[in-house]
């Protein structure tokens, strides 16, 4: 594949030789992404579709190559949205996946190169803007070394692996960037639903609960949440999201929100 670009000027050549381009949402999203390690998958379209739909300023942390925020910028023409990623050359390829979309949707994406955790302190860095987003999503990584094994693949060990206790510097960027009232969606595994309603604590309230399982009688795999900032409403639990029947064929509604660009 040749990506001699400019957006890959970061990037490392063995990741430039080693690329695929892969169609989501039907058709309406493509994407550039390494071969190996770390890639986008249904948490990512998924953390999208359950996203508000009135959303005008959007930032996506811990973009990756931008799975999760183009996908929401193909279901809400209106948003602006900008991509915080932390690896450069992870980055460059978020800035071409943004590059390479329909003009109307590249025109309003933008991709910023920061760390999670100064984003969070209160003299953080000027982009994104602190406290100008109506909607942050947050794709964190999940694993807690603790308790899963680190992939050896270094980008892939940086997308997924962090503790539990670590998720308060992702709630706390979130918070810093967000407006009064902002709203933030986040996908994340179930164990570590007792970390993230801490580190939500004095930030964010009305926070709902949504499980998703991989078939009916499966325990669930996911949480989809939701939550606003500066709110004190209790928590809620929301129906659960079941990616397939008990033939294995997907589910009506993970086919509206995995292929038809739904919304929950």
């Amino acid at each position: 594949m040749d990506t001699d670009a400019a957006p890959f000027a970061d990037m490392p050549a063995d990741l430039r030789a080693e690329l695929t381009d892969d169609v989501f949402l039907d058709g309406r999203l493509r994407l550039l992404q390494p071969a190996r390690g770390h890639r986008a998958g249904h948490d990512a379209l998924l953390l999208a579709a359950s996203a508000p739909g009135d959303a005008r300023i959007a930032v996506d942390l811990g973009a990756g190559v931008g799975t999760a925020g183009l996908a929401l910028a193909v279901r809400v023409p209106e948003v602006a949205l900008t991509l915080v990623e932390l690896d450069p050359a992870t980055a460059a390829l978020a800035r071409c996946n943004a590059a390479r979309q329909a003009p109307d949707l590249a025109g309003r994406v933008g991709v910023v190169e920061a760390d999670v955790a100064a984003l969070g302190r209160p003299a953080g860095p000027p982009l994104p803007a602190a406290g100008a987003a109506d909607l942050v999503l947050m794709n964190p990584p999940f694993n807690d070394p603790t308790r899963h094994r680190a992939s050896p693949h270094e980008r892939r060990a940086l997308a997924h692996s962090v503790p539990d206790a670590g998720m308060e510097m992702w709630l706390k960027a979130a918070a810093r960037l967000l407006a009064p009232a902002g709203r933030l969606a986040l996908i994340h595994r179930p164990e570590a639903i007792e970390a993230l309603l801490a580190g939500m604590k004095g930030r964010f309230g009305a926070v709902t609960i949504r499980p998703v399982h991989p078939r009916p009688d499966a325990p669930a795999i996911r949480l989809l949440i939701g939550a606003i900032k500066g709110r004190r409403t209790p928590p809620a639990f929301l129906p659960p999201l079941v990616l397939a029947g008990d033939d294995g064929r997907p589910s009506l509604n993970a086919e509206r929100l995995l292929r038809d660009a739904g919304g929950l």
